[in-house]
């Protein structure tokens, strides 16, 4: 396979049910781009047939590959593999369960044109009340003590330029502040609003009040970096 232009990377946990659409429907918004991509899909050790189902669709998708743990690690995990093994000059991240719309990762990548990291923000969230007023509490919480203005840290849809994973090092639960820790680097980042899609097929593995305390011990290790953060520039070499 030639070196790609686009990288998308899914992680995967249990999906079994959505899998196979989610890769149908990348590959089918990709393909209209007419642009070299690869799908990564990260099963992070599912233990239905979510990994069956990714060996099946091999032969139908030539783009695809597949990075299957042999234990359950985590989302962070699983991101950060997809993220290493990404070859693309882009690399976009989704959810594998279909409430990211793949159709807007090509409005996405041009707006990386311009930017280092695209972040979407989810307009017309297809979720619970619950869950929408503790994800707008999180948000709030989290800029608050970061100082930062993302508004949306919840939403896996984001496109990078390459450049701006060299080096990252992620840590359980970071993934929610990728755009934090790269802001923290000095890449640059805009927002964008993003398609949200009610979940048809399967069941979230996230519940709101396991994901609200990880979130904050996650909270106070950002704000730990970002206070011991080194921040220099050389002003003249001789």
């Amino acid at each position: 396979m030639s070196c790609p232009r686009v990288s998308i990377v899914i992680p995967a946990y249990n999906e079994e049910e959505c899998i196979a659409d989610c890769v149908e429907e990348v590959c089918s918004v990709m393909d209209g781009l007419s642009e070299a991509y690869e799908v990564i899909v990260v099963d992070d050790g599912s233990t239905d047939g979510t990994l069956d189902q990714l060996r099946a669709l091999k032969s139908r998708f030539p783009q695809l590959r597949v990075l299957s743990f042999e234990a359950n690690a985590g989302e962070t995990a699983a991101m950060d593999a997809g993220l290493k093994n990404a070859r693309g000059e882009f690399v976009a991240t989704m959810d594998a369960d279909l409430q990211n719309d793949p159709a807007d990762i090509p409005r996405m990548l041009e707006l990386a044109g311009q930017w280092d990291v695209v972040c979407g923000v989810r307009a017309g969230r297809r979720d619970s009340l619950l869950r929408r007023i503790s994800s707008r509490i999180a948000n709030s919480t989290r800029n608050r003590l970061t100082h930062e203005n993302i508004r949306d840290v919840g939403c896996t849809l984001r496109v990078f330029r390459a450049p701006c994973l060299k080096g990252l090092k992620l840590y359980t639960g970071m993934h929610r502040f990728l755009p934090t820790l790269l802001r923290m680097d000095g890449w640059s980042i805009t927002e964008v609003p993003v398609n949200h899609r009610p979940r048809t097929k399967g069941r979230s593995k996230y519940g709101v009040w396991n994901r609200l305390f990880r979130a904050l011990y996650d909270l106070f290790g950002v704000r730990w970096m970002q206070a011991r953060w080194l921040r220099y520039r050389i002003r003249e070499e001789l």
